[in-house]
């Protein structure tokens, strides 16, 4: 890659294999109309910080900063609280975790200079879709939701969906 070519990427919340078992099985018991996706189990996680397009010459930027800031925390402990659409996707909204806002606030005033515009929502997306649906699922009952690790990921555009790379894990500290 050229220096000046840029890829997308974000941080975020890795999900233990258990919880993702639960949120798959939950994907599969919706009956999901006609233009609603699942998202892919391997796509799932909490995102603390979109960064956009990055200049693949500063990578080396987002790890620092999550290394520096993931071992500081202990593991968070989130649980399902509600579902909630917005424009093209379904989510599932998780219960607040300050360790884990602290840890998503760092890491936007790091790499993007500023707090973003609205404040951090852990929630974790499940379904995509052109035209709201306005389902209203029952909850998933995954138990505690605490992922060990964090990792910078790079998000590849493609014709059948967003792709997710795993370019770095930190492991939670605490």
């Amino acid at each position: 890659m050229a220096e000046d070519e840029r890829v997308r990427l974000f941080c975020a919340l890795r999900l233990p294999e258990p919880v993702l078992d639960a949120f798959v099985e939950w994907q599969l018991g919706l009956e999901l109309p006609q233009g609603v996706r699942p998202v892919p189990r391997e796509n799932a996680h909490i995102t603390l910080a979109f960064l956009g397009w990055w200049p693949v010459g500063r990578i080396d930027e987002p790890v620092e900063s999550l290394r520096r800031r993931a071992p500081r925390i202990a593991p968070p402990r989130f649980a399902v609280e509600r579902y909630r659409e917005t424009r093209s996707v379904g989510m599932l909204v998780l219960s607040e975790d300050r360790g884990a806002a602290r840890l998503a606030y760092g890491l936007q005033r790091d790499l993007l200079g500023k707090v973003e515009r609205f404040p951090w929502l852990p929630h974790v997306t499940l379904l995509r879709f052109r035209t709201r649906p306005r389902l209203r699922p029952p909850m998933p009952d995954p138990g505690p939701v605490s992922p060990s690790d964090a990792a910078v990921y790079r998000s590849v555009l493609r014709a059948t969906g967003a792709q997710y790379e795993v370019l770095e894990t930190v492991a939670l500290g605490g």
